[in-house]
């Protein structure tokens, strides 16, 4: 199971997520709904997952400014791949994809940097854990309430607000009760 996530730079909000395999169905109903939550044009990048261009064609038209960038990894030895260290990347390549995104800016970073805060904050994304989801909606309803929690209640100390506080979506800072609220 993997989580796909956007986040804005400038906001640090995530303004949607998904789980599920990285397939082409999967991408463009994440890109389908990223695209329904954004009034201005963006830009995107992704990794070299070729379900990604077609999906976001799909859902942003010409509307998008879109990169990629492929990371080529040295190949490592049966024994090396037991451990949870990544392999070492030999080569990255970024390509434009569509439109006139900057090509400085083509980066998966933000979003690996996001997946590693949901593995932290999130018990059941923990590496070699026994807190896992029997149930894929409990495993969908934690990562729901990570991001809500990240999105109107956690205060980011270089934004000095909560992230939809910095994006305009909402005024004040929310508390773990009105979260609790909301959601029931």
């Amino acid at each position: 199971m993997r989580t796909h996530s956007v986040s804005k730079l400038d906001t640090k909000l995530v303004p949607t997520f998904a789980i599920g395999d990285r397939t082409q169905y999967m991408a463009n109903n994440f890109m389908a709904d990223l695209s329904a939550r954004l009034a201005k044009r963006v830009q995107l990048s992704s990794d070299g997952l070729a379900a990604y261009p077609g999906a976001v064609e799909r859902a942003f038209g010409c509307e998008v400014d879109y990169g990629s960038i492929i990371k080529t990894f040295n190949q490592t030895r049966v024994e090396e791949q037991r451990r949870y260290s990544p392999p070492d990347v030999v080569k990255v390549e970024k390509m434009v994809v569509q439109g006139t995104p900057d090509v400085d800016l083509i980066s998966t970073s933000y979003v690996e940097k996001q997946n590693h805060t949901l593995r932290m904050h999130c018990r059941r994304l923990s590496r070699l854990t026994n807190a896992f989801s029997k149930k894929i909606e409990n495993f969908r309803a934690a990562v729901a309430l990570h991001y809500a929690y990240y999105n109107f209640v956690k205060r980011h100390s270089t934004l000095r607000a909560t992230p939809a506080m910095a994006a305009g979506v909402e005024r004040d800072f929310w508390t773990v009760g009105d979260l609790v609220e909301v959601a029931a």
